[in-house]
């Protein structure tokens, strides 16, 4: 009776004879994915290509065996890095870098705009909102606008400035402060969106505040150039950068507002499930959103000094909008879609 409820004995296997047995298998298993890792798999004959999977699963095999009888630690090391490198040249996609970014900006970014529309709506709509807000605002008390906007982004550009004052804002060449303010506004609308992006999670309740926010300090600009018979030059001088940036931060918005969404009403998957499935559309989207905060600081430092028009102002800023709409939600191919 003792016998029989004594507990089992691992199985005892000689390492060096469980070498011996299978170390050709897994030498030729790591001849072909390093030929495959260093070529395609191209490169493998008929008879290779049949093999790859059958020496795959006797190697899973044989980390099996040895992990289960505590053979040396180095053996079981070396066979869990075959069996991976194996699993990936398998069942992943082993892609160069550069066809997987051309994937991206050709499928998976749109994509992800796509499955975001309701919320990028949203995001747009609460930023408009927020702008008819802010401009009341101002208008109403212009002590509003030094509580909306800070010093480093005002700049001079406050309701007590004079009309020569803001419009020299517009049209002046600022060679000495352009790197400066370019950088500034970059890293502060790169802020807005990162955080409207990360702190999504929280119910997309700090993402719809920085949103707000956001547009509460375009409209107290409104609001100081504007009442100054300034408002049409304004909207021509931001709209070189602006399309891109605002859109970009609506993005960041709409990507935070789909985790929170997601958080808060998973419906009948699980709430981390649900969480991770948005979190793969909300990345992509944000990824291409930290590209666009790029473009748009290079439009911020090099075109609004040198375009001086106003009338070819709105023609850039127009032209960018209508591209990234054209490249956001023109049908394509379900090729690598992001699902929503």
């Amino acid at each position: 009776m003792a016998t029989a409820l004594a507990p089992a004995q691992p199985m005892l296997v000689n390492a060096s004879r469980f070498r011996a047995a299978h170390a050709a298998e897994w030498e030729r298993l790591e001849r072909l994915i390093s030929r495959i890792e260093k070529r395609s798999i191209r490169a493998l004959n008929d008879d290779d290509l049949l093999a790859l999977p059958l020496l795959y699963r006797s190697a899973l095999s044989s980390l099996s065996v040895a992990r289960e009888t505590s053979l040396d630690r180095s053996l079981i090391v070396y066979l869990e890095q075959l069996c991976t490198r194996a699993y990936f040249q398998l069942y992943g996609v082993p892609t160069s870098a550069l066809s997987q970014l051309g994937r991206f900006f050709v499928h998976g970014w749109p994509a992800a705009m796509q499955a975001l529309w309701r919320e990028t709506l949203v995001a747009f709509l609460l930023t408009v909102a927020a702008a008819i807000v802010g401009y009341v605002l101002v208008r109403g008390d212009p002590s509003w606008f030094f509580g909306i906007v800070g010093d480093g982004m005002a700049q001079g550009r406050d309701p007590s400035a004079s009309v020569e004052t803001l419009r020299q804002t517009l049209y002046g060449k600022h060679e000495d402060m352009l790197a400066t303010f370019a950088a500034y506004l970059f890293t502060h609308n790169a802020q807005i969106a990162i955080f409207a992006f990360a702190l999504g999670f929280a119910f997309a309740v700090p993402t719809v505040f920085l949103i707000v926010y956001n547009g509460l300090m375009l409209g107290a600009f409104m609001a100081v150039f504007v009442p100054k018979g300034l408002g049409y030059n304004f909207t021509g001088w931001i709209m070189i950068h602006g399309t891109t940036e605002l859109f970009a931060i609506i993005i960041a918005g709409a990507a935070g507002i789909r985790i929170g969404t997601a958080i808060a009403f998973p419906g009948r998957q699980a709430r981390s499930d649900s969480a991770v499935q948005a979190g793969r559309t909300g990345a992509t989207a944000m990824g291409g959103a930290v590209l666009m905060l790029a473009v748009a600081g290079l439009l911020e430092g090099i075109g609004r000094q040198t375009v001086l028009d106003d009338l070819s102002r709105y023609g850039i800023g127009l032209t960018m909008l209508v591209a990234w709409l054209l490249y956001f939600y023109l049908p394509r191919s379900r090729n690598g879609v992001v699902q929503a």
